[in-house]
C-alpha cells in the first residue's frame, strides 16, 4: 500500500505544478526546512493528541504527520524500495518511548533524504495500526481526499480533517 500512497502524493505534486526531483539529488535545503518544520508542527500536534487520549484524534495525528512524510518522499523523487526501511519501536505500552521514537524518526528527516521521510510513514503507519488498532490505509485514504477537496498543498497542517472514528477496530 505504501506505494500506491507514493504514488497518490507524486501525482498531486504534479497536479499542483512542483518539479518532481528524478535526479537523485533531493530536495533543496529549502524544501528540507520546509519539510522539517511542518513534520516538527505535526510532531507537536500529535504529541498533544497523546496528551488529550483520544484515539481518533491520536489517529488523525498520526496519518497527518505520515502524510507529510510521504509528501517529502514523493517530492524528493523516492521511489518504492524506500520502503524496505525497518523502524525501531516495540510495543511496550509506555506513551513515552512511542513520542521518542517519533521524535528521533523526525530528526533523521532533517536529512532530506526519501528513506528517512519514508521510515516515519512506516513509524507511523505501524503505530496505527499496532498501537491503535486502526485501519491506517483508509484513514490515509480519507485524508488524501480531504487535502485534495480543499485544494491544500498536500503538505499542508491547516485542513479540516475527517472523523476518522469509524477507522478504528473495537
Amino acid at each position: 500500500m505504501e506505494q500506491s500512497h507514493l504514488e497518490l502524493l507524486k501525482h498531486w505534486h504534479q497536479c499542483a505544478g512542483k518539479i518532481l526531483n528524478t535526479d537523485g539529488a533531493g530536495l533543496s535545503d529549502m524544501d528540507i526546512i520546509q519539510f522539517q518544520a511542518l513534520l516538527m508542527d505535526n510532531g507537536a500536534d500529535l504529541f498533544r493528541a497523546f496528551k488529550q487520549g483520544d484515539m481518533t484524534v491520536i489517529l488523525s495525528g498520526l496519518v497527518n504527520l505520515s502524510y507529510s512524510a510521504m509528501s517529502a518522499a514523493a517530492l524528493s523523487g523516492g521511489q518504492g524500495d524506500i520502503f524496505s526501511t525497518t523502524v525501531d519501536w516495540r510495543h511496550d505500552g509506555l506513551i513515552i518511548s512511542i513520542i521518542r521514537s517519533l521524535s528521533k524518526q523526525i530528526a533523521a528527516c532533517a536529512s532530506g533524504q526519501a528513506e528517512d521521510y519514508a521510515a516515519l510513514y512506516v513509524l507511523c503507519k505501524k503505530l496505527a495500526r499496532d498501537f491503535l488498532n486502526a485501519d491506517f490505509d483508509k484513514s490515509f485514504q480519507r485524508v488524501h481526499q480531504a487535502k485534495m477537496q480543499d485544494r491544500h498543498f498536500p503538505a499542508s497542517r491547516h485542513i479540516s480533517m475527517p472523523d476518522l472514528s469509524d477507522c478504528l477496530f473495537e
